[in-house]
Order: structure tokens, then sequence, then C-alpha cells
């Protein structure tokens, strides 16, 4: 008959391989996903950048009117008006004082607000990345680069500054969100 110590020691020796077999799996797959991940954000990042380049009318030199007109003929034929949050990028108009931030789309606005805010509690410029966290986003390449894109056109535009690279802050003379001066 066998001893209860050699039975156990089986048990645990049986254990101990399927422990082992299991970390071998986990191993595989955590090396799986680390290479899926990185082309999800790849993927992601070529989708930001094909955004960039095919900005509406007025960031690429067309007519804006013309691109007005072809989004209405669009819609007439499929009997629905694009909804206007459905754009592809807002507009940013060039700042100027008494401009209201309510002429920048929801996402602007918010970059603007957090800037505000920590101007008066005197804090100093964010990182897009800082940005993303401070909006709950996941910090990932993807959301970072299409944070930095509107900043740089809030920069381009006069809303923002840019006094070290890559550290946004409101630009002199942009106030709260009831108004531009």
């Amino acid at each position: 008959m066998p001893s209860v110590v050699g039975l156990l020691e089986q048990r645990e020796l049986d254990a101990r391989r399927r422990v082992d077999e299991l970390r071998e799996e986990a191993d595989r797959i955590q090396a799986a996903l680390a290479v899926a991940e990185r082309e999800w954000q790849e993927w992601a990042i070529a989708r930001s950048r094909v955004g960039e380049v095919l900005a509406p009318a007025d960031e690429t030199g067309q007519d804006p009117a013309a691109a007005d007109r072809t989004a209405s003929a669009a819609g007439e034929q499929t009997g629905r008006t694009p909804p206007e949050a459905a754009k592809a990028k807002s507009q940013v108009p060039v700042w100027h004082e008494g401009l209201a931030w309510s002429v920048l789309s929801v996402d602007y606005q918010r970059i603007l607000r957090v800037l505000a805010d920590r101007a008066r509690l005197g804090q100093g410029p964010l990182t897009c990345q800082e940005m993303a966290a401070a909006f709950g986003m996941d910090v990932v390449p993807a959301r970072v680069e299409a944070l930095r894109s509107k900043a740089k056109r809030l920069v381009a535009r006069g809303w923002l500054a840019e006094q070290q690279p890559g550290r946004f802050t409101l630009a002199r003379g942009v106030a709260g969100p009831g108004g531009g001066s």
C-alpha cells in the first residue's frame, strides 16, 4: 500500500506541472497580446493621420462653401442631413478679443477649460499625456496624438500658447468660458 506522504508528493508534483504549463501558456498569451496591442496602436495612429490629411475644407485650402454644398447634396440624396457633431474635425476660428469659447466644439472647450482651471490655481502648463489622464482617457499614443493635434490647432489659431515644446497653456488674453477677454 502506497504511503500517504508518497501520494501527497505525487499530487504536489502533478499540481506543479500544471502550474508550469499554465505559466508557459500565460507567457505565450502575454507575448501575443503585446504584439496585438502594438498593431492596434499602429492602426489607430494611422487612422488619426489619415483624419488629419482628410481635414475639412477650411484646413485643406478648399472652399468651405463648396464642402458644405457637397455635404448638403449628400444629405439630400440619402434623405437626411448629416449631424453637426459628425464632422471629422471642427473649425477653429482665429482668436480675437471678445470671442467666446462657445464658437469652439466641445472637445476644444474641454482643453481650454482644463488649462483655465490650472491657470486659475496657479499651476503650470500641461502636456497632452496629462490632458488625456485629466479627461479620463486611456493614455495611449492614438489618444495623446489626437489631443496634440487639437492643441496644436488651438496654438496656431491663437487660443493656446506653447512656450516649451509639448507643454500648453492658455494664450495671453484668452480668459474663462464666458468670453475671450
